[in-house]
């Protein structure tokens, strides 16, 4: 039997994010703004809904495509506010459209997004040591500093809670439990 974090559960979507996606560190952009825009869209819901619905944001979001994102008008809002696969609000949508365009203007600023973003924790993930999934904290100072930065820069929905989940999903912090057999494989390849 394989130990898994408590919060995966029995759900064959969840259990495959947790054990290839989640925590593993990313530096890509494209991959970046793709949970940007996840976890935006997650604020107020649980994560398997918007699991669920991933691949039926890639179709309607140009495969995360932030650069196309960037230019989406009224038009195409309206269209996303009619299709049924995804999480119809309006704020969130425009949200992606709003992100997507301080994401390019923090690329031309620090030469990608990543190198911006990595830089609130020196480059190098956080391993939080987790016995138990009631020591995870909903947010912390370094989101709290993301957060706060991202928001003055113009970003919607990117909540200290929202910054925090995106920090988990991106690797910047190793919340595995140290119980949990992906907590050695990530802390092997980053330590």
């Amino acid at each position: 039997m394989v130990n898994r974090c408590e919060w995966v559960g029995d759900d064959p979507l969840m259990r495959e994010y947790h054990d290839k996606e989640w925590g593993t560190p990313q530096y890509d952009d494209q991959i970046l703004y793709e949970f940007i825009l996840l976890e935006g869209m997650q604020a107020g819901l649980s994560w398997s809904t918007v699991l669920k619905k991933r691949e039926s944001f890639r179709k309607a979001f140009d495969n995360f495509d932030y650069k196309i994102i960037s230019k989406y008008d009224e038009k195409k809002v309206e269209k996303l506010l009619l299709n049924q696969n995804i999480i119809r609000n309006r704020l969130k949508i425009n949200s992606t459209i709003v992100n997507a365009k301080l994401f390019i203007k923090i690329q031309a600023e620090f030469g990608s997004f990543s190198k911006y973003i990595w830089k609130f924790v020196d480059n190098m993930p956080i391993d939080n040591k987790i016995k138990s999934m009631s020591e995870i904290p909903a947010h912390t100072e370094v989101s709290d500093l993301i957060s706060k930065d991202m928001k003055k820069r113009g970003f919607k929905f990117v909540g200290t809670t929202i910054m925090y989940a995106f920090m988990q999903s991106i690797g910047m912090v190793n919340d595995h439990a140290n119980y949990c057999f992906r907590y050695d494989e990530i802390k092997i390849s980053i330590f």
